[in-house]
């Protein structure tokens, strides 16, 4: 399980660049999640539009791909370092740790809200209730908690590669899951709606939406309350950089648009489909949705299979979570083992995992999470582009000698209390505070710098400037010399056929569901999890042998 060669300190070397196929697993496994019955579940408790949903949440996820894509994909592939090597260029020893512990810490506690929301579905077998409060309830919630986790911990421990690997496997399954259970649903719905007993138009689909789903109730959420949400519930990954230390690894900058599978697929697609089969869970148990976790609304929506739905998609989240957890840790002290502090990290986020409060709070925790990080990303940023283009000298703190940049600290710490006055004094909601607290940074930060020594011209600049040039036009020689163009095995191709064949037989399950109606649901919820032990069965044996 060794990751000895994660590159902490140094830039990743052109030989360990990974393909497109391992950005592409893990952005689908990472955010077609577990934690996605959650939100998808608190979209249709706030009282939204049907049509707020299904265009807010397309502006959204559209500006989440492209901070991905043009700022976070390239800073990660013209540098090769993880952020806290990048930051300790940028704002010099001190503010690292200080950063490290402030992120490394809000990762451990998202982290651990997924491995909670796996223990959701596994104490179902157990009968225990669910965990609806801040605290746990069960001590026997708590065991499932440490188990679960326990499982996660060992896949993170195995690094970047490892982590991917899983997603790769877990995802095409994960999307079918979240699909598979809304069509289950949806003749559950449209028998409970009146005058309605089937799909057959987008006029009645959108008339069982106003009615069980999406209920237009009056709300003071609306469209761009949903958009801004989609945009920032990911800003510590993307606007935040965290990662870069995922996308240093990648052979173009163009594999930041791999996120579109995570944010259409998972922030979409998923969203609308937990939604659904939230409202459709509520109908079976003659509930509220907001007394209902990830876990009942799976098995209501797609019995065992549901239940494992919901453990594999807390673990695929969670994995990454760690890991950028442990980059975080262990940037405080070099000489520590990624492996070990990965595996200190995992205690700690399986702890908290016992306590289900980020849980019920998620909405709230990502957004706050995603803001504190936010004025580190925007110094980053600033100092990567904007600095060379107005004639300042990037990592002039590391050129000087100093251990702070003074600068970068009192930003962050205007920004953070600006952020808060916005909202508290103006009343300025959450989600709208990304761009001026952006844009405040921005300034403050150039100004601040420009007087401490940004301004100046250091001798060790040009060296360095063309150390890099030399690196990347390096990097580019390798890979046109090097393209790979691994020949598959052909038990790898059989296996990799039987899994996509698995997966269909999952889809026609579903699609003969919605089309025969709920009499056939019992049906569905009993047999579809054969389908699908047997595609992890042939998936997993066509990812180790294809590597």
């Amino acid at each position: 399980m060794s990751n000895s060669n994660e590159f902490e300190v140094q830039a990743v070397t052109p030989q360990q660049l990974q393909p497109g196929r391992y950005f592409a697993a893990s952005y689908a496994g990472e955010h077609v999640a577990g934690t996605e019955f959650v939100i998808g579940a608190l979209f249709v408790s706030w009282g939204v539009s049907t049509s707020d949903i299904l265009l807010g949440l397309l502006l959204g996820n559209f500006l989440a791909v492209l901070t991905w894509a043009l700022i976070c994909a390239p800073i990660a592939t013209q540098t090769r370092l993880t952020l806290y090597a990048y930051l300790e260029k940028i704002g010099g020893p001190n503010l690292v740790k200080i950063y490290s512990v402030v992120n490394g810490v809000l990762f451990c506690v998202l982290a651990g809200a997924m491995i909670t929301v796996s223990a959701s579905a596994v104490r179902i077998l157990f009968g225990i209730e669910p965990q609806v409060n801040w605290y746990p309830s069960s001590l026997g919630f708590i065991a499932v908690a440490l188990a679960v986790g326990a499982v996660v911990v060992v896949i993170a421990m195995r690094g970047f590669k490892g982590v991917a690997q899983f997603a790769q496997v877990c995802a095409p399954w994960m999307i079918l899951m979240f699909i598979a259970g809304a069509l289950a649903t949806f003749p559950i719905l449209a028998d409970n709606t009146q005058g309605l007993s089937s799909l057959n138009s987008i006029d009645r689909f959108f008339k069982i939406a106003d009615t069980h789903i999406w209920k237009n109730d009056g709300a003071d959420i609306g469209i761009w309350h949903v958009a801004a949400f989609a945009w920032i519930c990911n800003l510590a990954m993307h606007g935040s950089l965290s990662d870069m230390s995922l996308l240093r690894y990648a052979r173009k900058s163009s594999y930041g648009y791999y996120s579109a599978l995570g944010m259409f697929i998972g922030h979409y697609v998923a969203w609308i489909c937990a939604g659904i089969m939230g409202a459709g869970a509520a109908v079976i148990l003659s509930s509220s949705i907001t007394s209902l976790d990830a876990g009942e609304v799976a098995f209501q929506a797609l019995g065992s299979a549901g239940i494992l739905a919901v453990i594999i998609a807390g673990w695929t989240t969670s994995n990454p979570t760690i890991y950028r957890a442990g980059l975080a840790f262990q940037s405080l002290n070099k000489k520590w083992s990624l492996t070990k502090v990965t595996a200190v990290v995992g205690v700690a986020t399986t702890i908290i995992a016992c306590f289900p409060f980020v849980f019920t709070k998620l909405l709230s925790f990502v957004g706050i999470m995603g803001l504190i990080l936010t004025p580190v990303g925007a110094i980053i940023v600033t100092e990567h582009w904007i600095f060379p283009r107005i004639g300042f000298t990037r990592y002039w703190t590391t050129y000087s000698g100093r251990k702070m940049n003074f600068p970068a600290i009192i930003t962050w710490g205007v920004s953070l209390l600006a952020g808060w006055y916005f909202e508290s004094q103006l009343g300025l909601h959450l989600f709208f505070l990304l761009i001026p607290t952006w844009i405040l940074t921005t300034v403050i930060y150039t100004l601040l710098a420009g007087r401490f020594g940004a301004k100046a011209h250091y001798p060790q600049a040009q060296p360095h400037e063309q150390e890099l040039a030399e690196r990347i036009e390096s990097e580019k020689r390798y890979l046109a010399e090097n393209r790979n163009h691994q020949e598959s095995s052909k038990a790898w191709t059989t296996n990799r056929i039987l899994s996509w064949l698995m997966l269909l037989i999952c889809a026609l399950m579903a699609v003969y569901l919605l089309v025969s109606g709920s009499g056939e649901f019992e049906w569905f919820k009993s047999w579809l999890i054969l389908p699908t032990l047997a595609y992890f069965v042939f998936a997993t044996t066509a990812v180790r042998k294809g590597g």
